[in-house]
């Protein structure tokens, strides 16, 4: 097979990939109507149950009459987010990043849990009588906005006491910080030893969030992580379904929501025993699942008192924010080994990872993610310089042998043997390799990929603006401007070439710049920039080498003449 056809099956091949998954996502079914965050963590979701604690006595489900239409909501105001916390069960029903603009409406901040997903941070205790998410809690006066002076603020709820044990829900707010501490005390006034377990879930719908490009696939779904078995994505159909695998017991590890650019993921202390479960929300009105960790609490003696906490992220993806919170608590992070994974880089994350950690060394210095995305292309393809020189090389002793190869077609065309006998021998006489463009770019294509995969795993792209018209490199050019130079340089590539002897095959190289690049109108813009300075490189190293080429042949010929 000639480098032409090879070059052709690879384009061809990733091309229908990504128009396949685009046609899944456009027959996706419609989002249903949002309902009351209140009402589904009120009626739908049953109690979890625990098996870490031999003959542990299952929950009993909670009554639906738990009367939701009682329960208020307090509202925490920090300078990244805005978080309104219902007082039944102390859901987190509502986190509205400040920093960060809505996919649909550019107007307005990006909602991380909201009623429109059903998208809630739930936490209960399980024992007989103990609050559960479905407990209406009294709320405690006090400060409800961080501030220059209140680097923190606490929200306490308290629930009502039941045989003489008293629980509170203490909620922690810090400024300039992702991560929200929610500690249980329990104060057992009873006469009997109580040693409950505590629940931390992440209930949402199945839907994936709005504005995400169709033509771009990111993961939405629950994920969990221990030393065991590493990061494990689990589909939102397998829970349905019932078929979910993962790692159910552990003593270390978090348990995460993920969707593309944000987290959110509670995260237990390391050391202690812990049991991931996800199931389908029964009753919902639009089909939900629940993720959640179920944990031990230090048992109480009658008269005393004991406390947990367990902090859970709730914002974005920041690269340098996830590495800090994986360090070990004597480096000041929290221990959540394996949360920078959460970053989709897909299957090349070795790769995509150093390539990342190299752009967001460039922004540093340029202050200007796009111009960073041109500096890194022209960095990696500086790197693979003399492997690109070897290709084109190959490509532009192709072009001029063309005519021949024509020829040679036109007189064996019926003898396909001799005509590949007559190629190979003009191949050795010419000293031309027919894969020897094609291999260097196949060494290539694993950094591409990586590069594509960091790009759109990035949430600092999100809202970054390049120049003029690109003020947001994670949405498309709103005035297709960059994909109509994407498709602009694909036709230059593709002039310059060798021309296939074969009339179809020439045609069909000439309609793949079309088809090919149609669908970067849809890529987010950085994207999209990265594809054209690359584009643009390459035209300028193939047009050298090749007039360099062809002008030494014609040179040669006329000292023949």
């Amino acid at each position: 097979m000639d480098n032409r056809r090879l070059i052709l099956l690879l384009v061809f091949t990733f091309s229908l990939v990504m128009l396949w998954d685009a046609w899944q996502k456009h027959n996706l079914p419609p989002a249903a109507p949002a309902t009351s965050a209140a009402a589904t963590a009120g009626s739908a979701t049953p109690l979890p149950t625990t098996s870490l604690q031999a003959g542990q006595v299952a929950a009993p489900v909670a009554s639906a009459s738990a009367a939701p239409a009682k329960a208020e909501t307090v509202t925490i105001k920090t300078d990244l987010y805005v978080a309104e916390v219902s007082s039944q069960g102390g859901d987190i029903v509502s986190l509205e990043l400040k920093r960060y603009k809505s996919t649909a409406d550019k107007e307005s901040s990006f909602h991380l849990f909201e009623a429109k997903h059903q998208y809630l941070a739930q936490s209960g205790l399980i024992g007989d009588g103990l609050p559960s998410h479905k407990t209406l809690f009294s709320i405690v006066p006090g400060k409800r906005e961080t501030g220059t002076d209140d680097k923190s603020v606490q929200l306490r709820l308290e629930a009502p006491a039941a045989d003489g044990i008293k629980v509170a829900k203490v909620y922690t707010f810090t400024q300039g910080s992702y991560l929200i501490d929610v500690r249980y005390e329990i104060d057992n006034g009873s006469q009997k030893e109580i040693a409950p377990h505590a629940y931390y879930q992440l209930q949402r719908d199945i839907k994936a969030p709005e504005g995400e490009s169709r033509m771009v696939s990111t993961f939405t779904g629950p994920a969990v992580y221990t030393e065991q078995d590493k990061y494990q994505k689990v589909d939102f159909g397998d829970i349905e379904k019932g078929k979910a695998k993962f790692n159910a017991k552990a003593d270390n590890g978090w348990l995460a929501m993920v969707q593309h650019y944000f987290v959110a993921a509670w995260i237990p202390p390391a050391g202690m025993q812990r049991e991931f479960y996800m199931r389908k929300v029964e009753g919902a009105a639009n089909p939900a699942v629940t993720a959640g960790v179920i944990v031990p609490v230090t048992a109480a003696a009658p008269g005393a008192k004991t406390a947990f906490a367990v902090p859970l992220y709730a914002g974005p993806q920041i690269q340098s924010t996830l590495d800090h919170l994986a360090k070990p608590a004597a480096e000041g992070g929290i221990g959540a080994t394996g949360l920078p994974l959460v970053v989709d880089y897909g299957w090349l994350t070795i790769i995509a990872a150093p390539i990342f950690w190299c752009l967001n060394a460039i922004h540093a210095l340029v202050g200007n993610w796009g111009w960073a995305i041109v500096l890194l292309t022209v960095g990696i393809k500086a790197i693979f310089f003399p492997l690109s020189a070897a290709s084109y090389k190959s490509m532009a002793k192709m072009r001029t042998v063309t005519p021949r190869l024509t020829a040679l077609k036109e007189r064996y065309g019926d003898d396909r043997q001799k005509l590949n006998q007559e190629m190979m021998k003009l191949y050795q006489t010419e000293k031309i390799n027919p894969l020897g463009g094609c291999l260097p770019i196949l060494i290539q294509i694993p950094v591409f990929i990586a590069l594509y995969w960091a790009l759109l795993g990035a949430v600092e792209m999100r809202d970054a603006p390049w120049i003029l018209w690109i003020t947001d490199l994670s949405s498309a050019d709103p005035f297709y401007i960059l994909p109509v130079i994407m498709v602009v340089t694909m036709l230059i590539q593709t002039k310059l070439n060798p021309t296939p002897p074969d009339p179809i095959q020439a045609k069909v190289m000439m309609a793949m710049p079309f088809i090919f690049g149609g669908m970067f109108f849809f890529f987010p813009s950085g994207l999209v920039l990265y594809w054209v300075v690359n584009n643009t490189l390459s035209i300028a190293q193939q047009w050298q080498i090749t007039r360099m080429i062809e002008g030494g042949g014609k040179a040669a010929n006329d000292a023949k003449a």
